[in-house]
């Protein structure tokens, strides 16, 4: 029983402290059902709001969470076409990326 608590401990530890702030890379991804400042995370919880910093140009939107993704390997986080835009990165396709929770 006590290696079930640890690990869940662990666990939870990990992934809120990885929620808290995440460097890597993005892309944007058109969602037809849905428009505006939206992206897709792999683990966030929908509803949520993240705080995107592109770190090539210094630019910052804020985005809701919607969907799942990115499922390309060294990807954090998928935007909208909206959002990259905002960000500057749209005609690039990616772009190096903080996330934060605000």
């Amino acid at each position: 029983m006590k290696k079930y608590v640890l690990a869940f401990t662990l666990m939870n530890s990990f992934t809120s402290a990885a929620s808290a702030e995440e460097l890597g890379i993005a892309s944007y991804y058109r969602n037809p059902a849905s428009h505006g400042l939206i992206a897709a995370h792999r683990s966030l919880p929908f509803g949520s709001q993240v705080r995107v910093t592109n770190l090539d140009n210094g630019r910052t939107t804020v985005v809701r969470i919607i969907d799942r993704g990115p499922f390309i390997r060294g990807r954090i986080i998928d935007v909208s076409t909206t959002a990259a835009a905002a960000l500057g990165f749209r005609q690039a396709g990616v772009a190096h990326v903080r996330l934060e929770r605000p």
